[in-house]
């Protein structure tokens, strides 16, 4: 038999098909070259970033249009400083660990970059606060996205700087409640950067002057358009949604674990090795945005939520303690798959009963959490357990106590995927769930 007698129809089919992608992801790579290299973190002068963008990016018109869209001159960037180890002040040069966080202004930090960032940036800079990221309260977190907010309507990209403990936290919040299209980038460091004074010698091996600028470069580049948040450390950039911080001290702390990254920068070289979800709905604003437009609500309408955490034969009256506090929404953090303990099943049974939702998560750190699909128990997929919390207490504050309601934006929000097959709802198969 020879190799021709091989080729049967459907592997013809199969041949022609191989072949047709081929050229398709040459003729995108071409269309990038022309689009990117031009346009993509244009200055007159100096640094200028280029991307390698994914091909639905390329394809993707709002999201062209917003790269192409180059103010005259260099980008304008904000940078709102709340603190943190960046800010940090050390013992000595070589001490790591042993340091004063939220201590160096951020205008100082910034100015640490001149005049190399002149060249990638008009920056501005804004000290929203100076502390550890752990002390921030929600209502702080509220007046940080109008802070936000604010500033993206005169910048082109924003830039948080944060302490690491919770700093995905910022972000996951920033992701859900910013409004704006245009990149967010929250960013730190995991070692302080002086020693001794604000204005000491630099620490060393100090991470938070490469990690800032790297995040105004990338803030700059406008290539985070409708990404929301993201956050940006030792050179790679991750979905805020997905990252969590992973060591107490390493320096690549901060991991996507499943997914991985969204991309790197290497020097002038931006790399976007794929986007989230969210992304595809950049051409349609209405989809795009989330509910949670926090202009529209007081701080003091968020509502409590917490965390309980599952264990061998652990007590249910932490569940217990919460519902008779006043606490409307609660995440527990199960076993497994999300499983809980009889004595936290039942009193979650007794709290249900007194109008508290819950939401349901893998204390595993990765992974899926599936079932019930009726009632105030709702599975909360593969959402980390802080981060379900804050979607939690949004989605109870927006919904005026609707629960399926919540549900639906715990799904599709909160879980942001692509239909396989064609839903209920009618979307095609291949495209975005719809988002509400």
């Amino acid at each position: 038999m020879t190799h021709l007698e091989h080729l049967t129809p459907r592997r013809i089919v199969a041949v022609f098909l191989v072949l047709a992608l081929c050229v398709a992801s040459a003729a995108a790579s071409w269309a990038l070259g022309r689009s990117t290299s031009d346009h993509v973190g244009a200055a007159p002068a100096g640094r200028v970033a280029t991307a390698d963008l994914t091909a639905d990016l390329v394809s993707n018109v709002a999201y062209q249009q917003a790269l192409v869209a180059a103010p005259s001159g260099k980008p304008k960037v904000t940078v709102i400083g709340t603190g943190g180890t960046i800010a940090g002040v050390a013992n000595d040069r070589g001490s790591f660990t042993n340091y004063r966080a939220g201590q160096i202004p951020i205008a100082d930090l910034v100015d640490d970059l001149r005049p190399e960032i002149e060249a990638v940036a008009e920056v501005e800079t804004i000290q929203f606060g100076n502390k550890g990221s752990g002390g921030y309260t929600i209502a702080e977190f509220h007046a940080l996205t109008l802070a936000v907010e604010k500033a993206l309507a005169t910048s082109d990209g924003v830039v948080v700087t944060s302490g690491t403990d919770t700093m995905e936290e910022f972000a996951y919040w920033l992701d859900l409640t910013v409004q704006s299209p245009k990149p967010v980038v929250m960013t730190g460091a995991m070692r302080p950067t002086a020693a001794g004074t604000v204005d000491g010698p630099g620490v060393i091996g100090a991470d938070g002057p490469a990690n800032l600028y790297n995040a105004i470069t990338l803030a700059g580049s406008r290539v985070t358009t409708c990404f929301g948040a993201v956050l940006m450390l030792g050179d790679e950039f991750h979905a805020a949604r997905d990252v969590t911080k992973t060591s107490s001290y390493r320096m690549d702390t901060f991991q996507t674990r499943e997914l991985g990254v969204l991309g790197w920068i290497d020097g002038t070289n931006i790399k976007v090795g794929r986007a989230p979800a969210r992304v595809a709905t950049c051409d349609n604003p209405q989809r795009w945005n989330t509910p949670f437009d926090l202009s529209k609500i007081a701080a003091t309408d968020l509502p409590r939520t917490e965390i309980i955490f599952g264990y061998q034969q652990a007590g249910g009256e932490g569940i217990t303690g919460f519902a008779d506090a006043g606490v409307k929404g609660i995440v527990t953090a199960g076993t497994g798959a999300g499983g809980i303990s009889s004595a936290q099943s039942a009193a979650r049974t007794a709290a249900v009963a007194k109008g508290v939702v819950f939401l349901s998560t893998t204390r595993t750190g990765s992974g899926s959490v599936y079932g019930g699909t009726t009632g105030s128990v709702i599975a909360g997929d593969d959402l980390l357990p802080q981060k379900a919390r804050l979607l939690l207490m949004l989605s109870l504050a927006y919904a005026g106590g609707d629960v399926a309601k919540v549900r639906t934006w715990v799904s599709t929000i909160g879980n942001p995927e692509w239909d396989t097959v064609s839903s209920s709802a009618g979307t095609p198969p291949g495209q975005l769930k719809p988002a509400a």
